[in-house]
């Protein structure tokens, strides 16, 4: 695990952002020991009051970021929900992890464990995978895991043949959809979020499974709804949703939701994959050993929460970032779209538009489409943090928020600022090194030996590639996180 250790050892930045990292060896070495600060209070109470905090009176960020500041401690003990009174076998107590160095341990797979911590100490029921515990809630240690790992990266690997002309089709028609409704509306703009998904799960369900929606008109219409409810129903214990108090802790973070309410759309989904998709299916079972069912459910997973659910999130957020821009980032990138990569968009050309990929990893940074990582210690053993070291005993769960560590004011200079140009150059490309949204850094490579997102690179290419169609396409556009409000057509 080469690139594992590399994340600890003092990083080499350019002369003006040596500063930003404090030099420590590889583990604990010269750094102080301390007692890992913070409690999970009494019984029952305890888990209940974090859970008001964290949902309710205070917000995840805001959560995480007074503890950090009560204990003067990037490393602490606290509970994340979902806990008392309805999940009596979840057990929610953690030790957060939210400076970059002792995060990066959440991806050490000699130190920790990831069998079933997807979503913490609590997992939906195995009913919404088919019953089949696919093989994101799989360790490394599993010999399961292996055999889903390599499927996935081959699904990816035969995939790129066709992922970008793919894309590039899917795109005409999304965008002009949203022309069309420019066109028709006088106040509000084009409402783009389900117009959005709808581009996804077709792009999606050609690329990874060579299936076409269109040949059934109610996936076509409706699969990416369908989708929707089947994440929504399996995550709604462990997400803010902002609606009005205390009725989303009464109603929606109370208990966990029977898989009976989105049955009939998972067996929707599921006879679409087995019949459109069987060349993959097929391929899953003849060449990596796994059952039709097992394929099939992995497959399902894979689709709906790695690939439309990532995408779902990150891309609005991207949306956004560009959209709302009033800086004249905007005129720069549309300049590198044009100016570089040829007359035709590929994974190779993309990869000449230094800035919009950074724009694409700095979205990353700030808004990381999965804010939790979490492992559960499979041994004792001694975590350094920026300035401490903390002994972790075998079992502890680790909890680490994504949104404060890639805000660390140890690695990023003004890290609450969104900086376009922040991963460009020599400098830049050191930051990647600590770029984490994938369970890994942009650097690391996704392997059968760890859990690092199978699809890391073809989501960084693939969004990179959906800004240079943009600006190949428009001069400008306007919008916000639900809307776009104006285009400008290339002439």
């Amino acid at each position: 695990m080469p690139f594992l250790m590399s994340l600890r050892p003092t990083m080499q930045l350019p002369p003006s952002s040596q500063s930003l990292v404090t030099p420590s060896p590889s583990y604990s070495g010269d750094l102080p020991i301390r007692q890992i600060p913070g409690s999970y209070g009494l019984p029952m109470l305890g888990p209940l009051s974090d859970r008001l905090d964290y949902f309710w009176f205070q917000k995840p960020e805001s959560f995480f970021r007074k503890r950090m500041e009560k204990y003067k401690s990037s490393v602490f003990r606290t509970n994340v929900p979902p806990s008392f009174p309805f999940f009596m076998n979840v057990n929610p107590n953690v030790v957060a992890l939210l400076d970059c160095k002792s995060f990066s341990y959440l991806f050490d797979t000699e130190l920790v464990d990831k069998k079933n911590v997807l979503v913490g100490d609590f997992r939906p029921s195995v009913a919404y995978t088919g019953n089949i515990r696919v093989g994101v809630y799989q360790d490394i240690s599993e010999p399961q895991h292996s055999k889903v790992k390599k499927f996935s990266m081959d699904i990816l690997k035969r995939s790129s043949s066709i992922w970008v002309p793919e894309l590039v089709s899917n795109l005409d028609i999304f965008w002009d959809n949203i022309e069309e409704s420019l066109s028709k509306s006088t106040t509000d703009g084009a409402s783009y979020i389900f117009p959005l998904q709808r581009f996804i799960f077709a792009f999606l369900s050609k690329t990874l499974l060579g299936a076409d929606p269109s040949r059934r008109p109610k996936i076509a219409e409706s699969g990416y709804a369908m989708l929707n409810r089947w994440l929504a129903l399996q995550l709604l214990p462990t997400v803010p949703i902002g609606i009005f108090q205390p009725l989303e802790e009464i109603f929606l973070h109370s208990f966990a939701y029977p898989f009976f309410l989105v049955s009939g759309d998972y067996n929707n989904i599921y006879e679409f994959i087995k019949e459109e998709g069987k060349q993959v299916i097929t391929r899953g079972q003849t060449e990596f050993g796994l059952s039709q069912e097992e394929a099939m459910h992995n497959m399902f997973f894979m689709l709906g929460f790695n690939a439309f659910g990532g995408f779902s999130v990150f891309l609005p957020s991207l949306i956004e970032t560009i959209a709302s821009d009033e800086t004249g980032l905007q005129e720069k990138l549309r300049k590198e779209a044009r100016d570089n990569g040829g007359s035709q968009l590929s994974f190779e050309s993309v990869k000449e538009m230094e800035l919009i990929q950074s724009v694409v990893y700095e979205t990353l940074r700030l808004n990381p489409p999965v804010p939790l990582q979490y492992a559960r210690a499979r041994k004792d053993f001694r975590l350094s943090s920026c300035d401490s070291a903390f002994d972790i005993k075998k079992g502890e769960l680790l909890c680490g928020y994504q949104t404060l560590v890639m805000r660390d004011p140890n690695v990023f200079d003004d890290p609450e600022a969104f900086k376009p140009d922040r991963f460009t150059k020599e400098r830049g490309a050191e930051l990647l090194n600590y770029l984490y949204w994938s369970n890994g850094p942009q650097t690391g490579s996704p392997s059968e030996f760890n859990k690092q997102c199978a699809g890391k690179d073809h989501v960084t290419l693939t969004a990179s590639l959906f800004v240079a169609y943009l600006f190949r396409r428009y001069n400008s556009i306007k919008g916000n996180s639900s809307s776009i409000t104006a285009v400008e057509k290339a002439k």
